[in-house]
């Protein structure tokens, strides 16, 4: 209000002016010995129009930087009027607090919009876009660090992951996720896909969400194979210990008795001794299954790989399954460390060492054993143990982790499935394959 009437003084002052001047000028005008005073008159006249244009004038000016301002999204501008005086003050502090406000929206949807990006580039689950053209995006880092192989912007490009990944980029998946196989590294592991459709920029756009859940699927498995396992070692430990017990009892109960001379008690002294001898061996390979109801403990710490190497080296040339068997040890870059428990790494690696030689030792002439270590472009490392054997048929690649499933006469069926549980508890995975030269390849991710 204050404002308005401000103008409206100003106005009416100029106009008073200006028709001040215009009876001086008519007056002038009427009388011919003032010509000198008819110019001035003039004079006035124009002065009195030019400042109440001027007046007038600079409010549009004003009025027309702030809308350009804003067009352009200028918020530096200034509109400072004091010396105009007659309201244009209190016009330029408005038209100021106006530009600051919007300075200031500005600023917080900018800090707003840098926020989202990067709870969206952080976010742990890995998302795409597909636009109405077909075009892929990694939208951010969770996607670039599991996505690195492809070569395109095509859901067909993706395809080097697996058909079902590159069919489930091309469309499917809106409102109901779906369990994909994805290969990445040569490890399958299993993925939600599950997505959604935003407009963005006038068009429509699918967002596609991309969650491994491999290791919360093996986890789920570990613990219901532990489960198992400890319910049945405990029930027939339970019911093994008292005949293990009479059986003992009974064998020295008869070896009292026995002089030697009754044939009869010589056959059921040798009966009982060997249902004894039974009775043990069946508790002690109940025994060794309890093992893997529990769950390895990981240490954590970061180490040296290549001196890991180097001594894995050691250990396995001292072994009996060494003998015949050249082993060659490789790490990229010779400088890599990793941070895992080297311990329960090693236990592993010895044991698909011994595995990976008499593989080749029974199915080649020149039996070869390679490990090498590496580092990926995801941040992890990668383990392979190589052996130029016979390999593993696909039909049981599924199955050489089970607990209990062998394909040696003396195998026991712990070893690999022990590999995979202290792998798991790295948070990693591992998984068997064909060798380039032939064989069996087991790869580690970690």
């Amino acid at each position: 209000m204050k404002m308005g009437h401000s103008f409206a003084i100003g106005l009416a002052i100029r106009l008073a002016v200006l028709l001040g001047t215009v009876f001086l000028f008519v007056g002038a005008m009427g009388r011919e010995d003032l010509g000198a005073a008819r110019l001035v008159a003039f004079l006035m006249v124009g002065g009195a129009l030019w400042w109440l244009w001027h007046y007038v004038q600079a409010t549009n000016v004003a009025l027309a930087r702030f809308i350009d301002a804003v067009r352009f999204g200028d918020f530096a501008q200034g509109f400072a009027y004091q010396s105009y005086g007659s309201g244009f003050a209190e016009l330029g502090a408005a038209l100021d607090e106006s530009i600051k406000k919007l300075r200031s929206e500005r600023h917080t949807l900018s800090e707003a919009n840098r926020f989202y990006e990067a709870v969206l580039d952080d976010a742990p689950t890995a998302l795409l876009t597909v636009d109405h053209e077909g075009k892929v995006e990694l939208t951010n880092k969770a996607a670039r660090r599991l996505l690195v192989k492809h070569k395109g912007v095509r859901a067909e490009d993706f395809a080097v992951y697996g058909d079902a990944f590159a069919g489930a980029l091309s469309g499917g998946a809106v409102g109901r996720p779906r369990l994909v196989p994805l290969v990445t590294d040569g490890l399958p592991q299993t993925v939600m896909v599950s997505a959604a459709i935003v407009q963005r920029l006038g068009g429509l756009v699918r967002v596609v969400a991309v969650q491994p859940i491999q290791g919360e699927l093996n986890a789920v498995e570990i613990a219901a194979q532990s489960d198992l396992i400890r319910v049945l070692t405990h029930e027939i430990m339970n019911s093994i210990t008292p005949v293990t017990s009479l059986a003992h009892t009974a064998a020295d109960l008869i070896a009292s008795v026995d002089c030697g001379g009754d044939s009869a008690i010589m056959d059921a002294r040798s009966a009982v001794e060997t249902l004894a001898r039974r009775a043990d061996g069946v508790m002690s390979f109940v025994e060794s299954y309890r093992q893997i109801s529990r769950a390895p403990q990981v240490k954590l710490r970061s180490f040296e790989v290549l001196p890991w190497v180097r001594e894995l080296e050691t250990i396995f040339r001292a072994s009996d399954a060494a003998a015949g068997v050249t082993l060659t040890a490789m790490v990229d870059p010779p400088s890599l460390t990793m941070e895992a428990d080297p311990d329960l790494l090693c236990q592993v690696l010895i044991n698909l060492l011994r595995n990976a030689a008499d593989a080749a030792r029974s199915h080649s002439d020149q039996p070869a054993v390679t490990l090498s270590v590496q580092f990926l472009p995801t941040g992890e490392v990668q383990i392979d143990v190589a052996d130029n054997g016979p390999g593993v048929p696909d039909s049981l690649r599924a199955d050489v982790f089970l607990p209990f499933f062998t394909t040696k006469a003396k195998g026991t069926g712990v070893g690999l499935s022990l590999a995979r549980q202290v792998v798991l508890a790295h948070r990693g995975s591992i998984a068997v394959t064909d060798a380039d030269g032939g064989g069996a390849l087991f790869r580690m991710v970690i």
